[in-house]
């Protein structure tokens, strides 16, 4: 492989009932993965408190968050949840921060009028009070008067920013320590989002990609639906997923690796049943990881 190793992750979808998460973290765990994301998804799930849940719940794993809508909370508040997770679980983990999407931002009365703004605001600003400074800003969006938090962190924890659009990615590669692609998306997007961010920032950034992901009876045809209705329009299907044998899978995230991502995360067709996930994460971790360290 071209590319250094990337970290392989497993997604607890909002699709999936609450109390699945934990059963979902411990089996990631067990199989061996590195990592498990979850999502803060309007209006299913929140992202901080299964974050905590599943770290709480296993010992090795990193656990990251993706996304936290930036509209949703104040600044000053985020930047307490985020210092506080680091703090309890130190290293273990991953901050993922976006501007959200804007209809439901505008459904939850939190729409602003320039998203990017905010984001960039808001990134500086919990940089800040993560450093322990206190912090007194009057920016658009963020408007901070002497706030310094009570248990800063020693170290800085980095933050991974998701967007969509070209001016959203644009951003996140320049204000983010690295940043995050939701599923589906194509090896060339992919490639276009390393090469975006070296134009951006003259350097790489770490990429973390979601992969649609399908192993057994019918992976093909599952992954495929699944690409469909995630992206009706503009994608065609076969270059949205990973599915089929180990073997399939393993060869589909070299593609992924090499074209800049440095963690995929594995996203298991929605609606899927408990047994199918749970093959998934084990031919994951117990397949397809040997075959990708083998590369």
């Amino acid at each position: 492989m071209d590319a250094e190793l990337p970290r392989l992750g497993m997604t607890f979808d909002p699709t999936m009932p609450p109390e699945r998460l934990l059963p979902l973290a411990r089996a990631v765990e067990e199989a061996g993965l590195d990592e498990l994301w979850v999502w803060e998804d309007c209006f299913a799930e929140s992202g901080i408190a299964p974050a905590v849940a599943a770290l709480a719940a296993t010992s090795r794993i990193r656990v990251g968050i993706g996304l936290l809508p930036l509209p949703l909370r104040s600044t000053a508040v985020t930047a307490m949840e985020l210092a506080t997770i680091e703090r309890m679980f130190p290293g273990r983990f991953i901050a993922g921060i976006g501007h959200g999407v804007q209809e439901w931002m505008g459904q939850a009365g939190v729409r602003v009028a320039s998203p990017l703004t905010l984001l960039r605001e808001s990134a500086d600003a919990m940089r800040r009070l993560f450093a322990g400074e206190e912090v007194t800003v009057e920016g658009r969006y963020v408007k901070l008067d002497r706030i310094r938090l009570t248990w800063p962190l020693d170290a800085p924890l980095e933050l991974h920013v998701g967007g969509g659009g070209p001016k959203s990615l644009a951003l996140a590669a320049e204000v983010g320590d690295g940043v995050l692609l939701g599923a589906p998306q194509t090896v060339d997007e992919v490639r276009a989002m390393a090469e975006l961010a070296v134009r951006t920032t003259g350097s790489p950034r770490p990429l973390g990609v979601g992969v649609i992901t399908a192993v057994g009876q019918g992976a093909v045809e599952r992954a495929e639906a699944d690409t469909v209705a995630w992206r009706p329009e503009g994608l065609e299907p076969a270059e949205g997923y990973a599915a089929g044998t180990p073997e399939q899978v393993a060869a589909r995230f070299r593609a992924y690796a090499d074209a800049g991502a440095t963690r995929i995360i594995a996203q298991a067709p929605r609606h899927e049943s408990d047994a199918d996930v749970a093959e998934l994460v084990r031919v994951l971790g117990r397949e397809v990881l040997p075959l990708l360290r083998a590369s």
